[in-house]
């Protein structure tokens, strides 16, 4: 199996953390987030990567090399202009002949990769989303008008349920026409040209462990847990 994984950021918002360093070669406990991901996708059957790399490349290029200390192939392909989420794909093409996971390169979780993999080709989709159920605390109260402004609901501090993208896909690699060379794209707009083409998108809804490493909480929470989940995060 084949995986994509998305390492060209910036890490914006980890900052000052990744002025000066890449936010995959973040330290998760005793390694890099992007290790502990590369080694997930080797435990889960995956023999080949496609890195997408752009900020500080040459600091992921020289740790992780062609992937032969994992096990693994290691391609690169580097972004000398931003390309979005989604654009990056198109240097790939080549390679992604077959069904492949994208992933962001900085998602800490105990994921099945292999199973979302079989989720996604027994449903026959052009492109699956795995999904997380997120508890959000509004704190105001939220109150509704009708057409003539009289209000007609009134709620305090409501919890609301989201299901919000893990950043972690499945695509058929017809996907590959949707996806213009040198193009800037972000997912949601490819997804939104999917759907507008009648694709079959899937929901994949997780509720296992799942961080996104993109805020400096983010961050210190995964190192202080990452000791409590590091078995689960691998298949046996």
């Amino acid at each position: 199996m084949k995986a994509v994984i998305l390492a060209g950021g910036k890490g914006t918002r980890l900052k000052p953390y990744t002025t000066c360093f890449p936010k995959p070669l973040m330290p998760i406990g005793e390694e890099p987030i992007l290790e502990i991901v590369i080694k997930q996708l080797k435990s889960h059957g995956f023999k080949e990567i496609n890195m997408a790399v752009g900020h500080l490349a040459e600091l992921i290029t020289v740790f992780f090399g062609n992937g032969e200390k994992y096990g693994m192939n290691i391609n690169y392909y580097r972004e000398d202009e931003p390309l979005g989420t989604a654009g990056p794909l198109a240097q790939m093409s080549n390679e992604l002949n077959e069904t492949f996971l994208m992933m962001n390169g900085d998602v800490l979780t105990s994921l099945n990769f292999s199973d979302i993999v079989k989720y996604h080709n027994e449903n026959e989709a052009m492109a699956t989303i795995a999904l997380y159920k997120k508890n959000v605390q509004i704190d105001f109260g939220l109150v509704e008008l009708d057409e003539e402004n009289n209000i007609d609901g009134y709620t305090e501090k409501p919890k609301i349920d989201y299901l919000v993208s893990m950043g972690v896909y499945v695509f058929n690699p017809k996907v590959m026409e949707y996806i213009k060379p040198n193009q800037y794209l972000d997912f949601p707009d490819l997804i939104k040209i999917l759907i507008d083409n009648d694709e079959k998108v899937k929901g994949y809804v997780y509720d296992g462990y799942w961080l996104d490493m993109g805020r400096p909480d983010d961050y210190e929470l995964a190192n202080k847990e990452i000791r409590d989940i590091y078995s689960d995060l691998f298949q046996e």
